[in-house]
């Protein structure tokens, strides 16, 4: 004979697992959190692309201008995007004007059909537009993990893009300056800079608390030009393209630091013939070792780095 205590355990437990598998599955919730005044970020997710997260695993800027508002980045999907616009609403009644593209992986940009269909301009770096052109279905498939969350997705390009290094737009007053180095990650990087507000919008020119990424259109070279940009301009407040809002000093030990380490132990090692093999196991990581991923990307990170010393 069962106890009358254990029949009403099991009970409430199989009452809560079945509670629990009727919960709808987690989504993605986006609100902008002020970092200066008139300024605001969303500060994505960490890990990878995943349903939860529906692909926004990067963060998102807003700036609200007297001359209406302006977003940095359109976010994974065009479901992903109209929760960005509605995210915008709560802060300002400002109407959204622009959207900036800050370079052309996925979380940056495939959310512009989501805006150009509300009649929002979206722009972008044009080293970024063969890229985009290029990977668009590589990075659609790398997001059908969403499942139905990527309905409504079209890959589509900025409506305009701007050619030279540095660019500035004058929204009210309120400066907002471009600007581009041949980019890093991708080669559409673009660094967003507010003057007025010593705030840096830096996309994937900066990644903190997790170990950057690198692709084969990633180049270390002119990821470090990009970087010298924000060793001059000296920001107090950085928003990287991953991780909390930061500070030079952590930007630079977990991102530059990385780049130069990598280039100068794979430089050496194509100077001296060393192998792949052996001058990926050689490199040092324990000074990034505290960083998310280590484990399993800095090996990809010193491999891919030999092969781009083996070409310069």
């Amino acid at each position: 004979m069962i106890k009358p205590f254990t029949a009403l355990a099991t009970t409430a437990a199989t009452l809560l697992a079945t509670s629990l598998l009727a919960l709808p599955a987690w989504a993605v919730d986006v609100a902008f959190k002020p970092v200066a005044e008139g300024v605001y970020a969303y500060i994505g997710d960490i890990e990878g692309r995943t349903y939860d997260n529906e692909g926004l695993n990067a963060n998102i800027g807003l700036v609200v201008t007297p001359a209406g508002a302006v977003l940095i980045d359109s976010g994974s999907s065009y479901q992903v995007a109209a929760k960005i616009h509605e995210a915008v609403k709560k802060v300002t009644t400002q109407p959204l004007k622009l959207v900036i593209n800050s370079g052309d992986q996925d979380h940056r940009w495939l959310g512009n059909g989501y805006f150009t269909e509300k009649g929002i301009e979206t722009l972008a770096h044009a080293d970024a537009q063969a890229d985009m052109q290029a990977r668009s279905g590589e990075q659609m498939d790398g997001l059908k993990v969403l499942k139905e969350r990527l309905d409504g997705t079209r890959p589509t390009l900025p409506a305009r893009f701007v050619k030279a290094q540095d660019s500035t737009i004058d929204m009210g007053g309120v400066l907002i300056e471009l600007k581009h180095r041949q980019g890093g990650h991708t080669p559409g990087d673009t660094l967003v800079w507010l003057p007025q507000k010593n705030v840096l919008f830096s996309g994937d020119v900066v990644y903190v608390d997790r170990v950057l990424g690198l692709h084969p259109v990633s180049r270390t070279k002119t990821w470090l030009d990009s970087f010298a940009v924000i060793d001059q301009l000296k920001p107090k407040i950085i928003v990287p393209g991953h991780g909390q809002v930061t500070n030079l000093a952590t930007s630079q030990a977990h991102t530059r630091d990385l780049l130069l380490a990598l280039r100068a132990h794979m430089k050496k090692a194509v100077d001296d013939g060393v192998d792949i093999s052996a001058a990926v196991k050689t490199f040092n990581g324990k000074p990034f070792a505290h960083l998310k991923h280590a484990d399993v990307w800095l090996p990809q990170l010193a491999n891919q780095t030999y092969l781009e010393m083996e070409r310069e």
